[in-house]
């Protein structure tokens, strides 16, 4: 039994993961139905007769890499219907229908049906048959969600219940257990495919991730294969590989082509430019994909959060991602530069940074799957910068109701992703609120999103100046004014209000008929400026963020020495005076 099993893994050698995870199983002989899920519509390694390698579909990979040695590989889809991977299948095929067509009157061996009802019975007669004669046999489902799809039973189609009904018997058929016969499924998203299928313990779920850098690597070297890299691109093939993580080999392809045959130069700004179009098209508006433009070094103010990220930073670009926190919480009133602060991060080590969007529908299974999609694309795109803006609302919590349970499921789906501690490092959270409080604990404790960082607003003269200078530039109004602190005498400003006293000064002058601000347009805004007033609110936002820091050090001295329990009784009567509950 030793010799047998060594003899397998040395035949599975060279094959990827995932393949080698599927053949294990099936050798098990306790599983004959897997639904393979993931990039299944990538490109994926083929050895040639001649042991060259070549790239081909999934499909023609599993019928000579995996099943090549079976007597017979079928495919089926809704679209294409029954077909064989080789003439001699097809024949053999031919002939069984044409005793079926004798049998019951039919007419399939000229035209065989599409239709899953009756494809499937016609499947189902051609595997007994020879897997009785002894033969080896492989079933290739295709776009499985289109026959099996996700959804309660009640509201499901007949056709669609006797196919699932068929599907889920097959994979404990004892006959078909113990015959030399793989039954695979493939689908994009495990959340389209129903439960029953996905869920059932004679059923093995296979993962195809995006490849990784080496798998990268090894197809740019065969696409370039007698082309001189320096031709095409500015960027070596190393770095070629290491830069387009979060890409599949049909992105690669696409991108490899235009450069070899529209004469489309690869550079670093072009491969970060096409690489955020292909991926953002990929999401569907899942995902903002962000490139940092800025580090550290262009936030006013925060010194002491900066000071921490920038030891965050240092670890990992030292590779050291085993004392990374999971995540970080950010919190703080409005306006203070959470968003900035945490862009500025990725861009200080020089990561990706995507945002949540909208990944909620309206439709049944279709929420899990967008949620899938992002996470196979985060596995594949690390190191990243994950952020969540406004936190509290769009993360929901475990106990949401009123849509057939989704909502907790997803809550669920995204607190055991992030408290996967293989992504320490790897995937860096960031949620970012004003309202932490609101925050359920199951995101914020200790394994999730360890650290909580406080930002406040301007607290003395020269975090105020700073501040004033930082949007100065950002706005583009290089106003000579010696002390804004002075100006506002303490006015309690954010960044934002300061931004929006420039553009105001800023258009004073060109409604003047002047092309740039003065000093006096500063003065004459700030006199006339009312900034939006919310004490109750900012007070509140600022009190929940002193509770939620996790070090003393980061709060401003001023909030050092607030006593817990004050601050905790007076959050209390904020929320009362807010009508809050």
């Amino acid at each position: 039994m030793a010799n047998t099993t060594e003899a397998v893994d040395q035949g599975l050698q060279g094959l990827p993961a995932w393949a080698q995870k599927l053949a294990q199983r099936y050798y098990t002989r306790t599983v004959s139905t897997f639904v393979v899920y993931g990039a299944v519509r990538d490109l994926q390694p083929v050895t040639r007769d001649d042991g060259k390698v070549e790239y081909g579909n999934l499909k023609a990979f599993l019928a000579s890499e995996l099943f090549g040695g079976r007597d017979h590989v079928v495919y089926y889809d809704r679209s294409s219907g029954i077909r064989a991977s080789a003439p001699e299948t097809q024949q053999d095929l031919t002939r069984t229908l044409s005793g079926y067509d004798a049998l019951y009157g039919t007419d399939y061996a000229k035209v065989m049906p599409r239709d899953p009802g009756r494809a499937l019975q016609i499947l189902e007669n051609y595997l007994r048959m020879r897997v009785s004669d002894g033969k080896s046999l492989a079933l290739i489902i295709d776009f499985a969600e289109t026959i099996a799809p996700a959804g309660d039973m009640s509201h499901l189609s007949a056709e669609d219940r006797f196919t699932l009904a068929t599907l889920v018997k097959w994979s404990s058929d004892p006959q078909f257990l113990q015959g030399d016969l793989s039954i695979v499924l493939l689908v994009e998203n495990l959340a389209d495919v129903s439960p029953r299928l996905s869920r059932n313990p004679y059923v093995a779920n296979i993962e195809i991730s995006l490849p990784t850098e080496t798998e990268r690597l090894d197809f740019v070297s065969w696409k370039l294969e007698g082309t001189k890299l320096a031709d095409v691109s500015d960027v070596p093939v190393q770095a070629l590989a290491k830069m387009t993580a979060g890409l599949s080999r049909l992105n690669l392809d696409r991108l490899l082509t235009e450069a070899l045959e529209a004469g489309l130069r690869i550079t670093t700004d072009t491969l970060k430019d096409k690489k955020k179009e292909i991926i953002q098209a990929e999401m569907h508006g899942l995902l903002e994909f962000i490139e940092p433009k800025f580090s550290l070094d262009t936030v006013a103010g925060h010194g002491k959060a900066k000071h921490l990220l920038r030891q965050a930073a240092s670890a990992l670009k030292k590779g050291r991602i085993e004392v990374m926190p999971m995540g970080y919480l950010v919190s703080g009133p409005v306006g203070t530069g959470k968003t900035f602060m945490v862009t500025c991060f990725a861009g200080e080590i020089g990561i990706p940074c995507v945002k949540f969007l909208n990944f909620r529908s309206q439709w049944q299974g279709v929420t899990e799957a967008n949620l899938e999609k992002i996470f196979n694309l985060l596995k594949a795109l690390w190191p990243v910068a994950v952020m969540i803006d406004e936190a509290d609302a769009f993360l929901g919590n475990r106990d949401s109701s009123g849509d057939s349970g989704t909502s907790s499921r997803i809550f669920a789906a995204i607190a055991s992703f992030m408290g996967n501690t293989e992504f320490r490092g790897k995937i860096v959270w960031f949620l970012l609120t004003c309202r932490p409080d609101l925050l359920p604990i199951d995101l914020k404790r200790q394994g999730r999103a360890e650290e909580h960082l406080a930002l406040f607003y301007p607290q003395t003269d020269a975090e105020r100046d700073e501040l004033f200078k930082a949007m100065q530039k950002k706005t583009h109004v290089p106003v000579d004014v010696p002390s804004f602190a002075a100006l506002t005498q303490g006015q309690l400003l954010s960044g934002a209000d300061i931004e929006a006293v420039l553009v105001r000064a800023k258009f004073r002058a060109l409604a003047e008929g002047r092309e740039s601000a003065s000093k006096e347009d500063v003065e004459a805004v700030l006199q006339d400026f009312v900034p939006p007033s919310y004490p109750l609110e900012v007070e509140l936002q600022n009190l929940v963020a002193v509770q939620e820091c996790t070090s003393k050090a980061l709060l401003p001295e001023a909030f050092q020495k607030l006593d817990r329990d004050y601050v905790t009784r007076r959050v209390r009567e904020l929320k009362v005076l807010m009508a809050e509950r």
